[in-house]
């Protein structure tokens, strides 16, 4: 998946995995309001974490309408970003809070972050990962993102 910010970049890409969308985590797309959502990043500490997280970010409105109670997280663990489509709700008995998964839901692994638009031959690249293993999969102390 690419994800690129217009005009002038940078460009993401990512590899997507874990897909379910609505329909296979049994919600109906009916439950989903048209308010726009609030954005959560978490667990961003480097540079490029942060970097990846802006763009994410970017993707939704930035006025959120907390009426709808829609939530969109991105939850960044060891380099993967899980990312969760849901809405808190309140227990009219108890008060306590509840978070319906709304769908879908998926996984996303940075591949490599370039400058710029998409350039596959001549990009300037900020970050890639090289070859089939790399120090992100065969290291568990250091994290990238």
């Amino acid at each position: 998946m690419l994800v690129i910010h217009l005009p002038d970049g940078p460009t993401a890409h990512f590899k997507l995995s874990n897909v379910k969308i609505t329909t296979e985590l049994k919600r109906s797309h009916k439950e989903i309001t048209e308010h726009r959502p609030e954005v959560i990043l978490n667990n961003s500490t480097t540079r490029l974490g942060f970097t990846v997280a802006r763009m994410l970010g970017a993707l939704f409105h930035y006025q959120p309408q907390f009426k709808g109670r829609r939530v969109v997280t991105f939850h960044n663990q060891r380099d993967y970003i899980f990312f969760k489509h849901h809405r808190y709700e309140f227990n009219l008995k108890n008060g306590k809070p509840r978070s319906p998964e709304l769908g879908p839901r998926f996984i996303l692994r940075l591949k490599s972050l370039q400058h710029g638009t998409f350039d596959s031959k001549y990009g300037d690249y900020e970050w890639i990962i090289q070859g089939q293993r790399h120090d992100m999969e065969t290291s568990r102390r250091k994290i990238f993102l």
